[in-house]
């Protein structure tokens, strides 16, 4: 049962909260943001995602979240912003500094629900890359180009752990080429709409639908295809699916309107924080995107 600090200094939400998601998870309360650091600080291994308030006394969640994304302690800490102000400017604020998930108020039980399983699908993501072995890092880092084949999202996620092993900010570009190849299985071959999906996901009836649909026979041979190239200005990954494409504009900046739903933020959160470069190619069932590595960052500056 996954361990959830939850933080907001009004009792009624705080018992709200725990009538939604006691039975189902292990819940810590804290009643402003300085008790809230002072419990991550005390137990940082303890908790699997952070449901943090934004508008607390003695210090408030962005200071909270700021001191999160600073500590390497909890790289793999997904944070899930709730709060009334769901201006632009402060939805695109919280997510520029890594409140990925939003939470709005008043509560709604489904999509609660429906935040706090996703954002544990993502720290799981992040668990996984980070529990590979320095060995696979030294063999790909002998790697100058190679392609991969897969079909489900547990493959996915596992080939994004790996392969975000090369880049330098891995912690960041794990959650891009995770949500990239997990875009290319779910919307490319599956076919799975936006719309479709949250559906699926408010009626708890997602994965069940992702195993229905990869069982079909049209599925049995329909691969995605990723490729790693090593170039002389960093490192090109290039995801290829099945699919017929998309209108992929629509995704590439982050939108405060989706900034509430359980996902559909992913690419867009990938092109500003986890690569130099993310290019849709053709009907967008390709993308390509870059990352600069060290030694190519040292050569631009000399």
């Amino acid at each position: 049962m996954p361990c959830l600090l939850v933080v907001d200094d009004e009792p009624l939400n705080l018992l709200l909260i725990e009538q939604f998601l006691g039975g189902e998870h292990e819940l810590v309360t804290a009643n402003d943001g300085l008790e809230a650091w002072e419990a991550l600080d005390r137990e940082p291994e303890r908790f699997g995602a952070v449901i943090l308030d934004r508008v607390m006394p003695r210090m408030d969640g962005m200071e909270v979240l700021r001191r999160i994304r600073a500590d390497t302690r909890f790289g793999a800490l997904p944070v899930i912003m709730q709060t009334a102000a769901s201006a632009p400017d402060e939805v695109a604020e919280g997510l520029a500094a890594g409140a990925w998930y939003y939470l709005a108020k008043p509560y709604n039980g489904v999509a609660l629900k429906s935040i706090v399983g996703a954002a544990l699908l993502d720290r799981g993501s992040r668990l996984e890359q980070e529990q590979l072995g320095t060995g696979i890092h030294d063999m790909l880092a002998m790697t100058h180009q190679a392609r991969f084949q897969f079909r489900s999202p547990a493959e996915a996620r596992r080939l994004a752990a790996m392969l975000a092993r090369l880049c330098p900010n891995r912690d960041i570009v794990v959650i891009g080429l995770a949500e990239l190849l997990l875009n290319a299985v779910e919307h490319g071959n599956l076919g799975i709409g936006y719309a479709e999906k949250s559906q699926l996901l408010a009626a708890g009836a997602w994965m069940d639908e992702i195993e229905r649909r990869l069982a079909t026979p049209e599925q049995t041979g329909r691969w995605v295809e990723a490729e790693f190239v090593r170039e002389a200005d960093g490192l090109r990954f290039t995801v290829r699916d099945r699919g017929a494409g998309f209108d992929w504009r629509d995704y590439l900046e982050l939108d405060p309107a989706r900034a509430f739903d359980s996902h559909g933020r992913g690419i867009a959160l990938a092109r500003q924080l986890a690569f130099a470069s993310l290019d849709y190619l053709g009907c967008g069932n390709a993308v390509t995107v870059t990352v600069v590595t060290p030694q190519a960052a040292d050569s631009v500056i000399k």
